[in-house]
């Protein structure tokens, strides 16, 4: 099965799959990714002609070099036909909503493989996001994190918080957060989400806040509703330029103890050891990307 894991996305872009005006200009928007909403941004009455439609809209955004995903619906029913009408070579990853467990998304994986094999695509190529819209799922991250498909976990803050009957804000949501990371980068995965709602896209001071935070908390990511959250977004989930300068130091250094045959070194009064390289290299690896 191929390993299907991108580089981290920061910003994911929800469009809604039945929308043509906004999907025209969707990869001029700057995000990483978009996601092509069949679930929540299309009406019940709309979902066929949206899915009948949609893989047209994989393979124009594809073609610009956009990572695509598709959010199907949860519904059995609905989403063997969102699976049936997406799965193609432009197809990045599928994100599936109210996720509390692995019973769906093994079943989804199956649905997918066979899929894949029957029009000649390489099986297991297609990632899988779970959307955590429940504190249910909470105790199950790790073996959803474990899943062969899975490349990231996500926070669905608006669904969650409902669940709790609670607004959508850090109180609620920071835990899953930090849990989300945890899980995730566990399995190298990506973790998308941020501790507060995604609806807020005029307060962009407090989106900008929440996006800091999440990367504090070891998310790599975000979903966006509205263009003006994705160069937040970015900016956030991107190394600024003192941590860039001080991963070349840090890299600098290193290389000069190698070459002297040493397995430790020290830059301005820190030791620098294999851990401190590695984040080092992590760092250059996400602004050199």
């Amino acid at each position: 099965m191929t390993n299907p894991l991108p580089a981290p996305w920061r910003s994911l872009l929800f469009v809604p799959a039945d929308n043509a005006k906004v999907l025209e200009k969707a990869h001029l928007r700057g995000a990483d990714a978009v996601i092509l909403d069949l679930e929540d941004a299309v009406p019940v009455a709309g979902k066929p002609q949206a899915r009948a439609q949609v893989a047209g809209w994989i393979d124009t955004l594809a073609a610009t070099g956009t990572p695509v995903l598709v959010r199907v619906n949860s519904g059995w029913l609905d989403l063997i036909d969102d699976l049936d009408a997406i799965i193609r070579p432009g197809l990045s990853a599928i994100v599936l909503p109210q996720v509390k467990d692995v019973v769906q998304p093994t079943a989804l994986d199956g649905i997918v493989s066979a899929l894949e094999e029957k029009r000649g695509l390489p099986v297991g190529r297609i990632g899988l996001v779970a959307l955590v819209e429940s504190p249910a799922a909470l105790s199950q991250l790790q073996p959803l994190a474990a899943l062969p498909r899975m490349i990231g976990l996500a926070l669905g803050s608006e669904d969650f918080s409902l669940t709790l009957r609670t607004e959508p804000a850090p109180p609620a949501l920071t835990l899953p957060c930090q849990m989300i990371a945890h899980a995730a980068a566990a399995r190298g995965l990506m973790a998308i989400g941020l501790p507060d709602s995604l609806a807020n896209f005029r307060d962009l001071d407090r989106y900008g806040s929440a996006a800091a935070q999440a990367r504090g908390m070891g998310m790599t990511g975000a979903l966006c509703i509205h263009p003006t959250q994705i160069a937040i977004v970015n900016q956030a989930f991107a190394p600024s330029k003192a941590e860039q300068d001080w991963a070349q130091r840090i890299l600098e250094a290193w290389a000069q103890a190698e070459a002297a045959g040493s397995g430790v070194a020290a830059l301005d009064g820190q030791m620098i050891d294999r851990p401190v390289v590695e984040r080092a290299r992590a760092i250059r690896s996400r602004y050199s990307n």
